[in-house]
């Protein structure tokens, strides 16, 4: 009896490329990547008592508390930016990293049992975690408009945007691309050094504060000149002051193009290292995690 050779669709190989990021088999994949997208806005908050407020109330409450510490007691200068505006621009930008470096520094962990028993493209997940907070950072930067318009028209602020505001989409995927860069290392790291998760809840807090979000770069350098390569280093620094730059475009604000280009090769190669550990590791994670 002659066999005939059967036709396969798909083949799924150990051997694979060190850097594995097939776009048409995320696109063939991208249902699954919206359930996810959905599974994440909708499930966080579903059993809370005032549910997707949330979005609201943290960079709120979290903006009024660093007005009163850091501009009324400890008399940071913002210029002629309002404090609470500057601190919720900040707060802004910095909870959109935060949320996307925390949430796939996971995946390995959280993902394990649906990983051991289906096949999809494992970059889907991380990728799914940063598109869903990409809808939370656009509420919240709906809210940081209105307050916007609400000093500028009431208070009468003098502040304008102007063709630096054309940066601002450039800021929020370097973000993501920072938080998912460094979110897939630790999720890699993670499947066997179970305490780097409880190292990062602290660390994200100290790394906060030399980021330059509670703070202009320009207040740091006068007032700790010893220090100053802490922030002038930092991309992430670079990114919150660049962020606010784009939108504010005062003096007090520090911007440079070679800042800005560095910034953006670094971010690159931070998420092809993250792209390559990543592949590596969804190969042999299920013995150890």
């Amino acid at each position: 009896m002659q066999r005939t050779n059967d036709k396969w669709l798909f083949k799924i190989s150990a051997k694979r490329k060190l850097v594995d990021l097939n776009f048409k088999e995320i696109w063939r994949y991208r249902d699954l990547l919206m359930l996810f997208v959905k599974r994440d806005i909708v499930t966080v908050y579903k059993q809370t008592v005032l549910g997707p407020l949330w979005f609201f109330i943290q960079p709120l409450f979290t903006s009024v508390v660093f007005t009163l510490i850091f501009n009324n007691i400890a008399s940071i200068n913002t210029g002629i930016i309002p404090s609470f505006l500057f601190n919720l621009a900040g707060i802004t930008a910095w909870n959109y990293f935060k949320v996307c470096l925390t949430g796939t520094s996971s995946t390995f962990r959280a993902n394990k049992g649906i990983f051991g028993k289906v096949y999809f493209p494992r970059f889907i997940v991380p990728l799914s975690k940063v598109i869903s907070n990409l809808v939370k950072f656009g509420i919240q930067l709906l809210i940081f408009a209105f307050f916007y318009i609400y000093y500028v028209n009431v208070k009468g602020a003098d502040l304008s945007l102007n063709s630096y505001a054309l940066l601002i989409p450039l800021y929020i995927v370097l973000m993501a691309v920072y938080g998912l860069g460094a979110g897939m290392i630790i999720s890699t790291l993670t499947t066997k050094y179970r305490d780097l998760a409880i190292l990062l809840t602290f660390a994200t807090q100290l790394l906060m504060y030399i980021s330059a979000v509670p703070y202009p770069i320009s207040e740091f350098q006068e007032k700790q000149p010893q220090y100053s390569w802490i922030v002038d280093y930092n991309p992430l620094a670079q990114i919150i002051e660049g962020f606010r730059y784009a939108i504010f475009h005062t003096d007090n604000l520090h911007f440079d193009w070679m800042g800005l280009l560095y910034t953006s090769l670094g971010g690159l190669f931070l998420l092809l290292v993250g792209l390559i550990m990543f592949n590596r590791t969804e190969k042999t994670f299920i013995d150890t995690v």
